[in-house]
C-alpha cells in the first residue's frame, strides 16, 4: 500500500463502513488530504434481510451528488414514509408513525409553540397522524411523486427515507467510491493484531494474517457486531439489557404477493416475546422476528411466526444481541462507528440514523487534525454527544413497550417493571402538561434527533396523551383555536388530495427499469 501523508483505515465496508469512505472523500479536498481506505474481511457473509433508514440518510445521499433514481434501481430499494405499528397497544389498535411534521408548514401564531397543530389534534380528540402527508401515503402505499405529462413531480416538501438490502447498498456505494475525485483504497485483508505506540496507546499499524502491515494514522472501526478494533482499546461496554430485554433475532424473507401494492412502511407487529419486522424492498419482504429468549425459545419462535403468518418460513440465521453501546466510542486514534459502536433492537431505525449522525460529527472536526493527534478536547465532546444520542435513543425505543399489554409473560413485565424511570416520569409528566421541545435538551448544531416530533405519533398512537393539557395550549382566545382547527382540517383534505394523485409505488419503482 503506498503510504501518504496520513492515512485514514476505515476497517469494515458494509453501510456504515462506505458512507464513512464517501462522507469522508467529500470532506478531504487540497494539499493535506489524507489516504483513505476501506479494509474489510472477505471472509464476513452478509445477511441481507432488509433495513430502513430516517430522512437524514436522503440528504447524505443528495449531498453526495448520488440520484435517487440510480440509488432506487441499482439497490432495489424502496420508499419509506414512517412505520406501521401492529398490537402495541392493549386494545390490539394499530397506529401510524409518519417521519414528516406537518408543523413545519406555515408560520406559528404568536404565543404558540412550535407543534401547535399537534396540539389541536389532541385536544380534539383526534388522530395526530391524520394531519401528516406520509400517513395518507402510507395508508394508499403510493410512491412521493404524481405524473405530469408523463414527468415525475413531486408531492411532498418533506424528506422522506428508504427500504433497501444492506450487501446491495453496501456494493453500491463501494462502486461510488471508487468513482471518486480522491482515490480510495480497497484492500481485501484480515486484521490479526494493531500495534500501539508505546506513550499514547494510538494505534500506529494494523497486521493482517497474511503478514501485510499497514501503517496508519487514524481507523474507524466499522466491523460491526464483531467491534475488531475498538474492542481492542481498553474501552467499556454499557448494556442496555434491563430496559431492551429483546436479545435474539431471526431473519428470514418473504416473496411479495404481485398482485398487491408495496407498502411504503415498516411494519413492526408484536408477538409473544417481542415484535417482528417487515420490509419490503423491490423484489422481496426482509423480515425478522426480534426477541426475548428468556421467554421464548428459537423453535417456539420460529413456530409462533408461522403461525401469524400461516405459512412455513426458512430462517436465515439466528443473530445474538447485546443491547448496549461501548462507553467511549472514540478512544485514542479509533472511532467506532455503527453497529461496533452501539445496538439497541431494530425499532425505529436507529442504527443507520445514528451512524449517519456521529459521522456528520466527526467531520467537523479538520482532518488534519484527526490524523496528528490534536483532538484530546474534541474526542472528550464527541464521545459525550454520542453517549447521550444513543441513550435517548434507548430511552425512546422503551417509550414504545408503555401500551398496556398483558397477555403474554412477556408484555406483562414490561408493563409492570419493564418501562424506565425517565418513562414513567414523562408520562405523568404529559398527563399534565403538554408535550414541548422544551422538554427536550437540544441536540448540538440542530442535527436531527428524538425529539417531541418524533414522540408525538407514538404516544398518540398508544393512547398516552390527555387531552387537557393540548387544550390549555389553545386556550387564549377563539380566534386561536379556531384557526388551528382550520389549518389541520385543510392540510388532511391536501394531504389526501395529494395521496390520490401520487403514482402507486410498484408502478413507479416499474418506471425506473
Amino acid at each position: 500500500m503506498t503510504r501518504a501523508r496520513h492515512h485514514i483505515a476505515i476497517i469494515g465496508g458494509g453501510t456504515a463502513g462506505w458512507l464513512a469512505a464517501l462522507m469522508l472523500q467529500k470532506a478531504c479536498k487540497g494539499p493535506d488530504a489524507p489516504q483513505i481506505s476501506v479494509i474489510e474481511s472477505p471472509n464476513i457473509p452478509t445477511v441481507g434481510v432488509g433495513e430502513g433508514s430516517t430522512s437524514i440518510f436522503r440528504q447524505v445521499l443528495l449531498d453526495l451528488g448520488i440520484h435517487e433514481d440510480d440509488f432506487l434501481r441499482e439497490t432495489g430499494a424502496t420508499f419509506k414514509f414512517g412505520i406501521k405499528h401492529a398490537g402495541w397497544r392493549r386494545d390490539g389498535r394499530d397506529y401510524f408513525g409518519p417521519i414528516d411534521d406537518p408543523n413545519l408548514l406555515g408560520p406559528v401564531p404568536q404565543g404558540l409553540p412550535s407543534n401547535w397543530l399537534h396540539h389541536a389534534q389532541i385536544a380534539a380528540g383526534k388522530n395526530t397522524a391524520d394531519i401528516h402527508l406520509f400517513t395518507h401515503l402510507m395508508r394508499r402505499k403510493t410512491a412521493p411523486y404524481a405524473l405530469k405529462q408523463g414527468k415525475p413531480i413531486a408531492v411532498s416538501p418533506f424528506h422522506y427515507a428508504y427500504h433497501f438490502d444492506q450487501a446491495r447498498l453496501g456494493r453500491f456505494l463501494a462502486e461510488k467510491a471508487r468513482q471518486g475525485d480522491l482515490g480510495i483504497t480497497h484492500t481485501l485483508a484480515e486484521i490479526s493484531a494493531i500495534n500501539r505506540h508505546p506513550d499514547t496507546g494510538d494505534i500506529t499499524a494494523l497486521r493482517c494474517t497474511d503478514d501485510r502491515h499497514i501503517p496508519v494514522d487514524f481507523v474507524i472501526d466499522c466491523t460491526g457486531f464483531r467491534r475488531a478494533i475498538i474492542g481492542q482499546m481498553s474501552g467499556g461496554w454499557l448494556s442496555y439489557a434491563d430496559i431492551l430485554p429483546l436479545n435474539k433475532a431471526m431473519p428470514f424473507w418473504l416473496d411479495h404477493d404481485p398482485k398487491t401494492e408495496i407498502a411504503t412502511y415498516t411494519l413492526a407487529q408484536a408477538m409473544g416475546a417481542g415484535w417482528m419486522w417487515g420490509i419490503p424492498v423491490q423484489d422481496r419482504m426482509g423480515c425478522g422476528y426480534v426477541f426475548s429468549d428468556a421467554h421464548l425459545t428459537p423453535d417456539q419462535a420460529q413456530l409462533e411466526i408461522e403461525a401469524r403468518l400461516k405459512q412455513p418460513i426458512t430462517v436465515r440465521s439466528l443473530i445474538d444481541i447485546n443491547p448496549g453501546r461501548q462507553t467511549q466510542a472514540w478512544i485514542g486514534n479509533c472511532v467506532a462507528i455503527g453497529l461496533s459502536q452501539s445496538f439497541l433492537e431494530p425499532l425505529e431505525a436507529t442504527s443507520i440514523h445514528g451512524s449517519l449522525v456521529q459521522l456528520l460529527l466527526l467531520l467537523q472536526n479538520k482532518i488534519p487534525d484527526l490524523t496528528s493527534g490534536r483532538y484530546d478536547t474534541a474526542r472528550s465532546r464527541y464521545n459525550q454527544t454520542v453517549a447521550r444520542q444513543v441513550d435517548d435513543f434507548a430511552q425512546f425505543l422503551n417509550l414504545h413497550y408503555a401500551g398496556g399489554r398483558k397477555d403474554t409473560t412477556f408484555w406483562q413485565e414490561m408493563t409492570t417493571c419493564g418501562i424506565t424511570e425517565t418513562t414513567r416520569n414523562r408520562l405523568e409528566l404529559w398527563q399534565h402538561e403538554p408535550i414541548m421541545r422544551s422538554h427536550f435538551e437540544g441536540f448540538p448544531d440542530a442535527l436531527p434527533h428524538v425529539e417531541e416530533q418524533l414522540y408525538t405519533p407514538v404516544l398518540d398512537g398508544l393512547g398516552l396523551l390527555a387531552a387537557k393539557p393540548s387544550k390549555s395550549v389553545l386556550s387564549p382566545t377563539p380566534e386561536t383555536r379556531a384557526q388551528a382547527r382550520k389549518t389541520n382540517e385543510r392540510l388532511k383534505t391536501e394531504f389526501k388530495q395529494a395521496a390520490q394523485l401520487a403514482i402507486g409505488h410498484r408502478a413507479y419503482l416499474e418506471t425506473l427499469s
